[in-house]
């Protein structure tokens, strides 16, 4: 077993989205920056959500008006900064006068349209289903509505491309790399960290970041046998997919008798995504999966609304993610969606994140720096808000008119006339996924040949090896899953076939090694 040893400003346990947003935050003030994450980028909450950039509609009835003012303006943020993988969605809230008044709801989406500055969405409106393309699907009785205003987000690339920022700022990412022990020494942590291809990497930072979300409270009992921890509420929250229930562009916010609401939204162009349950959950949360009686809820909810009616048997796909949330006492769907940082200066600094959402993972990491600016003697103040992700940066490409939806078909439309050889819509799936990144993925390729081998149904080999090489990507379900959503348009083989191609090229890189080496 090889043994290594290294030193960094700033040790971060967890790969999910605050720890990849915190470690592109670090690095662009300068810091040595390592990102340990125990599985691939992302692999567990972050790629499990409903995929939305959101205010938090929901949380106006708890009161959270300071959360949803930070997530309100978070979401224009994402918008201008990533608009390849987050886009605009309109939302109908189909009226149902034995739930929630009409004037209650109408008062909850004045103040939504008026908590924070909002240059990019339109305001909400109320619309008659009777006449409205949204109302088509539904059961005849609902008969009002109304529309508001929120985002969608690829919530696996967020992840990724904020990594790659990260590494291309001089941070080391290391996914699939366990911290098995860590111990404060002096002014420094000291920990030990187990790859999966057998090293053991012996690390000294100055500072500690614990953000392993699920797994953060027993990562400091486990890892830094902490005398206290806080205590989280795990809570899984589960998605079903199913073939497209209604061929329009806009998605559902559902109000049932128990008080939850259920999402109902556009996926992947021929899919509809549904959730979310809220269920405790013990044990370990990456044995978390939808039971049936979750997807029974699903459908009971969905079914109150739809003409068409669904069952377990129309489920194409399913998961679940456990959302560590702070225990507040309230019930499962009534906890805080906010987070809570905590920094303890009791010798090296130890900075643990509490609870989170996808839609401020920006302001919790610039918050993060700021907690451990002083500590680590750190001069620059905050940047990520106004730096677009790999990819954002379409105004480099075209005439940016401020509008990033506008810039985005733009962007495609320069595409499509640079290379007409693409079928337009893998070109748009480039284009979503990769943004101006696009170039070095292509490569200077000049046809469809020029691509490499189809391993799957638009999937090429160029493609892969740019995940392999740039993306941290190592098996067909970070590819087909995380990286992308193409499992879902595959044949039920498509993963076995990548992940034999993928053997069978690590089978080949290793041998050139070798030989190499003989050599």
């Amino acid at each position: 077993m090889q043994e290594e040893q290294h030193k960094y400003d700033l040790l971060i346990v967890g790969g999910g989205i605050n720890g990849a947003g915190i470690a592109r935050d670090a690095a662009g003030r300068g810091l040595r920056v390592l990102l340990a994450e125990q599985d691939d980028l992302g692999a567990h909450t972050s790629s499990s959500s409903t995929k939305l950039v959101h205010g938090g509609l929901r949380y106006l009835e708890h009161y959270e008006f300071g959360l949803v003012r930070k997530s309100l303006a978070e979401r224009e943020v994402l918008l201008r900064n990533a608009p390849h993988i987050v886009w605009p969605l309109r939302f109908l809230i189909p009226h149902d006068p034995s739930m929630r008044p009409v004037w209650m709801i109408r008062i909850g989406l004045f103040l939504y349209d008026h908590l924070a500055r909002r240059e990019i969405l339109p305001g909400s409106e109320t619309v008659d289903l009777r006449r409205h393309e949204a109302g088509r699907p539904l059961k005849e009785h609902w008969r009002a509505g109304i529309v508001y205003s929120d985002g969608w987000v690829d919530d696996a690339r967020l992840v990724v491309l904020n990594a790659l920022d990260a590494n291309e700022r001089g941070a080391t990412v290391l996914p699939r790399t366990r911290c098995t022990s860590i111990r404060r020494e002096g002014n420094l942590w000291r920990a030990e960290l187990a790859t999966d291809d057998g090293r053991v990497l012996t690390v000294q930072s100055r500072a500690l970041v614990n953000a392993a979300g699920p797994w953060a409270a027993s990562f400091l009992r486990d890892a830094a046998e902490w005398p206290q921890v806080r205590q989280l509420r795990l809570v899984k929250g589960s998605h079903i997919v199913v073939r497209r229930l209604f061929d329009h562009p806009y998605a559902y916010i559902f109000q049932n008798p128990d008080k939850r609401i259920v999402f109902a939204i556009p996926f992947e162009h021929e899919f509809t995504l549904v959730g979310t349950t809220d269920v405790e959950v013990g044990g370990d949360p990456d044995e978390a999966r939808i039971d049936a009686a979750e997807i029974d809820y699903l459908c009971t909810m969905i079914n109150r609304y739809f003409r068409r009616q669904i069952t377990l048997a129309d489920v194409v796909w399913s998961y679940s993610g456990v959302r560590p949330l702070l225990d507040d006492g309230a019930d499962a769907s009534s906890i805080t969606r906010d987070y809570q940082l905590e920094l303890d200066t009791g010798g090296a600094p130890l900075l643990s994140v509490w609870g989170g959402k996808i839609t401020t993972y920006r302001a919790l990491a610039e918050e993060a720096m700021e907690m451990l600016a002083r500590p680590l003697g750190v001069a620059q103040r905050g940047w990520t808000a106004s730096v677009p992700l790999p990819g954002g940066d379409l105004g480099t490409v075209i005439k940016a008119s401020g509008d990033p939806m506008a810039d985005f078909e733009q962007f495609c439309a320069l595409q499509a006339q640079r290379r007409p050889w693409l079928p337009a819509p893998l070109a748009r799936r480039y284009a979503r996924a990769y943004g101006t990144r696009m170039e070095q993925m292509l490569g200077g390729a000049a046809s469809l040949d020029q691509l490499g081998e189809e391993i799957a149904p638009g999937l090429h080999a160029a493609e892969v090896e740019y995940l392999l090489a740039r993306e941290w990507a190592q098996t067909a379900e970070d590819i087909l899953w995380r990286r992308s959503k193409l499992g879902l348009h595959l044949p039920a083989d498509a993963g076995a076939r990548l992940q034999a191609w993928l053997d069978r090229r690590a089978g080949s890189v290793g041998a050139r090694a070798t030989a190499g080496v003989t050599a």
